[in-house]
């Protein structure tokens, strides 16, 4: 039987999508639950010693949750360039193809109960950009049937970038699971206004607030499953 699964997007880059979704899989495998994560590509990746490309993304869920898969099971492109992947995939003449990512995914989700697959950058993101193909993130999302969790940035400018997301994914008919503010700071005035606003203005509401150098998501994790489909 195939699992369940949860798309991850951020209101853009340098949000802390790759450290929530790390909090969100470190959750379900703690609380018992075969909880697994797939990336299809991440540009950005550090070679090591011997001139391999490390992941860092995948790396880091990798060992926060805890998870044993090898590293080649977690994401299937990775390029070195820090770009957008669309970029990456140009420089390296190493396209991404939507079936190859299908499968890798469905194998994924195959192994896992509850798969979490992080996107890059924000939803509209670049995959592919050339004479063959032209493909968005949220166009992958969409063609693998996902619903998707918004982690945003709990600071300045927040309203803008995550009301502007959620109206897109709607806009595309993507179902929006909820939100998670990140670098929250509690007490916060204008940190708690924004969350207010946010979910005043798109009626979706705030799950989590991640504090920084919090090592577990507080949240419930009966709610938490319920967010995969």
């Amino acid at each position: 039987m195939m699992g369940k699964a949860l798309f991850i997007t951020g209101t853009g880059t340098d949000v802390g999508k790759t450290y929530v979704t790390g909090l969100i899989v470190r959750k379900l495998r703690q609380a018992g639950l075969n909880g697994g994560y797939y990336k299809a590509a991440l540009s950005g990746a550090v070679p090591d010693a011997n001139g391999e490309l490390q992941p860092g993304d995948a790396l880091y869920v990798k060992h926060v949750a805890e998870i044993e898969e090898p590293i080649r099971n977690l994401v299937t492109y990775v390029y070195p360039e820090a770009v957008s992947p669309h970029l990456a995939a140009e420089i390296n003449h190493r396209p991404i193809d939507f079936k190859r990512v299908k499968k890798d995914f469905e194998r994924a989700k195959s192994r896992n109960d509850y798969l979490t697959m992080e996107g890059s950058g924000g939803i509209i993101c670049p995959l592919r950009w050339d004479n063959q193909q032209h493909m968005l993130l949220d166009d992958l999302v969409k063609r693998l049937h996902l619903g998707v969790l918004i982690v945003a940035d709990a600071g300045l400018g927040t309203i803008n970038g995550t009301v502007l997301t959620v109206e897109h994914l709607r806009a595309r008919e993507i179902p929006v699971r909820g939100i998670i503010f990140n670098k929250y700071i509690p007490g916060d005035i204008m940190q708690d206004d924004n969350a207010s606003m946010i979910e005043e203005m798109t009626g979706v509401k705030i799950l989590a607030y991640v504090k920084k150098g919090d090592t577990e998501l507080d949240i419930d994790i009966d709610m938490l499953k319920n967010l995969y489909a």
